[in-house]
């Protein structure tokens, strides 16, 4: 994928959730960081670094009561609450259909991301959402299958030679994220991409089939699997699920709710996320052909007769 995929992310967030902390990058300005002092780390760590908002896990060839015991020696001092004496509190993100457009002429093709707002890790729709990303698909030209993909979008995406690569993306934080298409095209194909792209993300919630959500569970089961190759990704993730839901859940359990998703199940999410919702994009590099924001709004749903 391509390098700028990180700054076009940055700049989705930036308009997506304006006036939040998700809209700032986590780099920070060169001069918020360099005007970083010993006390504001010192006052960070004190804040955020307490006792309940720290997990500890391990994977692979330990003994449980060792892993407790050296946890307690090195986090066991840990304060329960925060030097200040309050408690750590964010103000929610609230969501803004807008879009953002860095447009470079320099740049030989445009980098596009159109965004969906989802309710997070916790949301009823979180696992069909997982089946949704695994049914658009990602696709790049580099690939050996060519246009041969099982994915709709991608091989509509890689026939009509619209797009050097796109990639379904599923960003998800505590009571929100963002879902949608990320693609890099050339400057006369942007229109198309972003048409295509568009219809792809509307058609979720009235027009997708027993075979495209079967195959997407298949992949998404598959894809989960193949995360965990090693005690370091098993680590990680019982630390992730931990910090998120409180609990691990078993693969066993993971698959039991991949396998619950059906197309009715597939359709209540795109109904509920995305069918007649704001829409957030971004669009960096040589743009002058990507659709202005009434086009992108407008396709979020289909007319019926």
């Amino acid at each position: 994928m391509s390098p700028l995929l990180q700054v076009i992310f940055d700049r989705l967030h930036e308009t997506a959730f304006q006036g939040s902390s998700l809209a700032r990058t986590i780099l920070g300005s060169v001069d918020n960081i360099k005007s970083l002092t010993r006390n504001d780390i010192l006052e960070y760590i004190s804040t955020h670094y307490t006792g309940p908002r720290v997990v500890v896990a391990g994977a692979g060839a330990i003994e449980h009561d060792q892993l407790v015991g050296l946890a307690d020696k090195a986090f066991g001092s840990l304060p329960n609450t925060p030097a200040s004496g309050k408690a750590v509190s964010v103000p929610p993100a609230t969501w803004v259909g807008s879009d953002i457009r860095v447009r470079d002429d320099s740049l030989p093709q445009a980098h596009v991301a159109v965004a969906f707002e989802t309710g997070g890790w916790t949301d009823g729709h979180s696992v069909p959402v997982m089946v949704m990303q695994q049914l658009l698909g990602q696709w790049d030209r580099t690939d050996g299958s060519g246009a041969n993909v099982s994915a709709g979008m991608c091989r509509e995406l890689a026939e009509g030679n619209f797009v050097h690569s796109a990639m379904t993306f599923n960003t998800s934080y505590k009571d929100t994220g963002l879902f949608g298409v990320y693609f890099v095209a050339e400057p006369n194909m942007v229109f198309n991409a972003t048409a295509v792209a568009m219809h792809n993300l509307a058609r979720l919630a009235t027009d997708v089939t027993d075979l495209e959500v079967e195959r997407a569970k298949q992949q998404l089961k598959t894809a989960m699997v193949m995360q965990l190759d090693g005690s370091t990704a098993v680590c990680e993730d019982i630390g992730r699920q931990m910090l998120t839901y409180g609990r691990r859940m078993t693969p066993a359990e993971i698959y039991a709710r991949i396998d619950a998703v059906d197309v009715d199940a597939v359709q209540r999410a795109g109904m509920a996320l995305i069918h007649d919702q704001e829409v957030a994009a971004a669009g960096i590099g040589n743009v002058h052909e990507m659709p202005d924001y009434n086009f992108l709004r407008r396709r979020t749903f289909f007319m019926r007769n």
